[in-house]
């Protein structure tokens, strides 16, 4: 006689997975030490530049035709939580424009080596446009309970005669 199938079969949600032991954040420490011990602090920023130029090239093409500055702002927003940032736009009380991550999926791997921060504003940067700055205001890895970045148009500065 052959295998009996059960009558049911059941599996988890993802809400489940809480409450199964995760070893991603012990993973990409011990993976950030290997690099460092393998390739040293300059080996692990030329991989982070990799990572970073990877992400500027993707997030450049979904913003690619996007006008203004709230609309590539809030597309970006929506790139951040689609890769777990729970990222968000607010206005400020001057009228500015805050990006504001509400959770950090690499913060274990951001706290080890500060390079994937520094990747991450130069990332912004660089997508948002050279007539934008983009200054971090709050930082999840020095303690805050969230990342916020003050996003304006870069002043325009005239020469004179």
């Amino acid at each position: 006689r052959g295998a009996v199938r059960p009558a049911k079969l059941w599996r988890l949600k993802p809400e489940a997975a809480a409450f199964f032991p995760d070893g991603h954040a012990a993973l990409g420490l011990e993976l950030i030490a290997a690099m460092r011990e393998t390739f040293g602090e300059a080996g692990l920023e030329r991989l982070v530049e990799a990572r970073a130029g990877t992400q500027r090239r993707d997030y450049s093409a979904r913003l690619d035709g996007l006008a203004g500055l709230g609309e590539r702002l809030e597309a970006l927003a929506r790139i951040r939580s689609e890769e777990g940032y729970m990222a968000t736009v607010e206005r400020t009380a001057d009228g500015g424009l805050l990006l504001v991550e509400n959770h950090c999926p690499i913060c274990v791997a951001a706290t080890a080596f500060q390079g994937f921060c520094r990747a991450e504003l130069d990332l912004f940067r660089a997508v948002l446009g050279g007539d934008v700055e983009v200054e971090r205001l709050e930082h999840i890895p020095a303690g805050a309970r969230r990342c916020a970045y003050a996003v304006r148009p870069r002043e325009v500065t005239s020469g004179g005669s």
